[in-house]
């Protein structure tokens, strides 16, 4: 268990045993910022020293997984639940406003050379905007209780007919040549 800190300036530090958490704590040189995480801020100056910290990140359809280290310790660990239900609400949302355009009151014309956000270049659709933000909200959150340096972005692609069937050759598939069943990217920013 981790205690993650954050100088008097509210800029992330290396993380803390409890022991001395709590010994910050009752000498009233540091405050609690959050509970979950346990995150504690010094209410004095400290010489800011970290150690390089790597963060990765696992992007899935239906999970991401999020881990930092540093010297070999796992510091964060994590596991996001990505929501299933948003291309099934716009379903829905179109489905009521549809039946609001056929009541019995006034026309209601429809409006969709109007919505300016659906002919927008560079549009994501709702359910591929919420997945990417998602994304973006846990490496905030992890870059604001741990000093990251670098971050690993793993995304991975399958080719499912190969899976199950391995005689099937590749130029059979795209008719071109891939390089095999699972290919890997790996993204380094930092």
């Amino acid at each position: 268990m981790l205690v993650y800190v954050k100088n008097q300036y509210g800029k992330p530090l290396m993380p803390c045993k409890p022991s001395k958490a709590r010994k910050l704590l009752s000498e009233g040189k540091a405050q609690v910022l959050r509970t979950t995480p346990f995150t504690i801020k010094l209410l004095f100056g400290s010489s800011g020293y970290t150690q390089p910290v790597i963060a990765g990140m696992d992007s899935g359809s239906k999970v991401v997984g999020c881990a930092a280290i540093a010297n070999g310790n796992v510091l964060y660990q994590s596991e996001v639940q990505l929501r299933q239900d948003v291309s099934k609400k716009m379903d829905q949302r179109r489905m009521y406003r549809r039946t609001r355009r056929c009541r019995k009151t006034r026309y209601r014309p429809a409006r969709f050379n109007n919505r300016a956000a659906s002919r927008r270049v560079g549009r994501l659709a709702p359910s591929i905007r919420n997945k990417l933000e998602s994304h973006i909200r846990e490496k905030n959150f992890v870059e604001s209780i741990l000093p990251v340096t670098r971050w690993k972005v793993e995304t991975a692609s399958f080719d499912i007919h190969k899976i199950t069937n391995p005689e099937v050759s590749d130029i059979e598939l795209s008719g071109r040549p891939t390089k095999g069943v699972l290919q890997r990217q790996s993204l380094c920013t930092g």
